[in-house]
């Protein structure tokens, strides 16, 4: 088992905590949590494994910070 801290931002908070922290099995990937999160990974913009660009289909390691974020608008 491999212990994550997951950091959501805009509206993926919505009916979630911002920050949580999961207990997963081994070669755990981002896809994977975006599924136990009921996130469409065609919503996410960008995800950051401990700060650097991660690609959706990465193995997340113990101890890992993984932030999503969606697309941001504005002008």
């Amino acid at each position: 088992m491999i212990k994550i801290e997951v950091r959501l931002f805009a509206h993926f908070r919505e009916g979630r905590n911002k920050k949580q922290v999961l207990e997963l099995g081994e070669g755990t990937t981002i896809l994977t949590v975006l599924d136990k999160l009921n996130i469409d990974e065609n919503e996410v913009k960008i995800a950051l494994i401990n700060g650097r660009d991660g690609a959706l289909d990465r193995q997340l390691q113990d101890g890992d910070i993984l932030s999503l974020f969606p697309p941001v608008g504005g002008g």
